[in-house]
């Protein structure tokens, strides 16, 4: 490995910069294939620190590519979409954005899962190891993704032909800021993150005026009976030593209180580490829809659409382990840690299957760390750390942002060839 105390010595130079940056993201975030201006900003940066850049991959994905002599090719990630979510965090770079969302309705936008801090770490590393070409060869492939958050954008870059018109890595590298303490970094070996699937489930009954329920085969009760059904299917068909989530997310009838609607909607959140797994709950969740309909008379069979179809992110073990003795190497042992498996999703995963190579994907920690510690010793991490997804989610810049472009660049270096 190239010597790393004289390539981060750089940083120093950069951080205000980033930091600007992330600001920027964070107060203009834009939904799944929406990120136009953030793809614009990603390429203009890409472009002034001398990449090959290509924009529109994959419909609003961006790559650059570096070429530096003879030598490995490595992929690295960030994604850049945000959610349909309520800013509620105060901060003075908040967002106020709103956006489309794929039913055409007027959505508030924020980036609730850090994103944008995933965006400005890797620009970061890029920044560093431009200026560093002496000491590395090989080629770096900087993806940035589009759609993650539906699940669909790394298979979108695929499929217009990311690996035919760049280049096939050696191995491909990503990380995800999470709500741990900041300044750390967490590994995990094999299955790391869930498969996810969302089921959209139309169940239809026969509106009625609200005085007359006996004309009615009122889907809201069907729903309402069929979400508590659900709450079974991990309880009582999935073995104790399986992780499994089933989550309702979303329940939408109805326009008024004395109108009984013709039709309810669920949206249904799947999550497992094993493909039986996968293939029971699934079952299980169409079994019990189709039979609460029977049940409560409904005249039409309920319809199921999929929303999201995200595969179980396994970490190879063999390029997990070379990733983390680095950071370890790097980091000191004492802010490296291994985590146990996480039921997110995420579809980073697809690039190293698409590629056929092994993919190393990595957490850091973006909480203060007097703020993580004092919750965690008191019980209430679950109470008083927001999640990524909340509208409370924003991870504190510093070390935040000098550890995920110094854990970036690491694991790059490591894997690139050494001058």
């Amino acid at each position: 490995m190239a010597d790393l105390g004289a390539v981060l010595g750089r940083l120093d130079d950069i951080r205000d910069d980033l930091t600007a940056l992330y600001k920027d993201l964070h107060a203009n975030p834009e939904l799944s294939f929406g990120e136009h201006r953030t793809a614009a900003e990603v390429a203009r940066r890409l472009r002034a620190l001398g990449l090959e850049v290509t924009t529109g991959v994959g419909r609003t994905g961006v790559v650059g590519v570096l070429r530096n002599g003879e030598g490995p090719t490595v992929l690295l990630r960030a994604d850049f979409d945000a959610l349909p979510v309520l800013e509620q965090t105060g901060l003075d770079y908040a967002s106020t954005q709103r956006g489309t969302d794929p039913d055409g309705n007027d959505v508030p936008v924020m980036h609730a899962c850090g994103h944008d801090m995933h965006v400005t770490c890797q620009l970061g590393a890029l920044d560093l190891l431009v200026t560093a070409r002496d000491r590395w060869s090989g080629t770096i492939m900087a993806i940035f993704q589009p759609a993650e958050e539906i699940g669909a954008g790394a298979q979108a870059m695929i499929d217009d032909g990311l690996f035919d018109r760049f280049a096939k890595p050696d191995v491909c590298l990503g990380q995800h800021v999470f709500p741990f303490q900041s300044g750390s970094v967490g590994t995990i070996s094999g299955p790391s993150m869930s498969a996810a699937d969302g089921l959209k489930i139309t169940m239809f009954g026969r509106g009625a005026h609200g005085s007359q329920p006996q004309n009615a085969i009122d889907p809201v009760v069907m729903a309402s009976a069929t979400v508590m059904r659900l709450q079974t299917v991990v309880s009582r068909e999935v073995a104790g030593d399986d992780t499994a989530v089933v989550t309702v997310g979303a329940i939408r009838a109805g326009t008024k209180d004395n109108i009984i609607p013709d039709q309810a909607e669920l949206r249904v959140n799947i999550r497992s580490f094993d493909e039986q797994v996968r293939e029971r709950m699934i079952g299980a969740v169409k079994r019990i829809v189709h039979a609460e309909a029977l049940a409560s008379g409904a005249e039409r069979e309920p319809e199921f659409e999929r929303l999201t179809d995200f595969p179980v992110l396994v970490n190879d073990p063999e390029a997990t382990d070379r990733t983390t003795a680095a950071l370890r190497k790097q980091l000191g042992d004492e802010h490296v840690y291994q985590l146990d498996p996480v039921t997110g999703s995420e579809d980073v995963g697809l690039f190293g299957t698409a590629a056929g190579v092994p993919t190393c994907y990595w957490f850091f920690g973006g909480v203060e760390q007097a703020e993580y510690l004092a919750a965690k010793q008191a019980g209430t991490l679950s109470r008083d750390i927001p999640s990524n997804h909340s509208p409370f989610f924003a991870p504190v810049i510093e070390p935040t942002l000098t550890t995920g472009v110094t854990a970036m660049t690491t694991a790059a270096l490591e894997w690139l060839a050494a001058r």
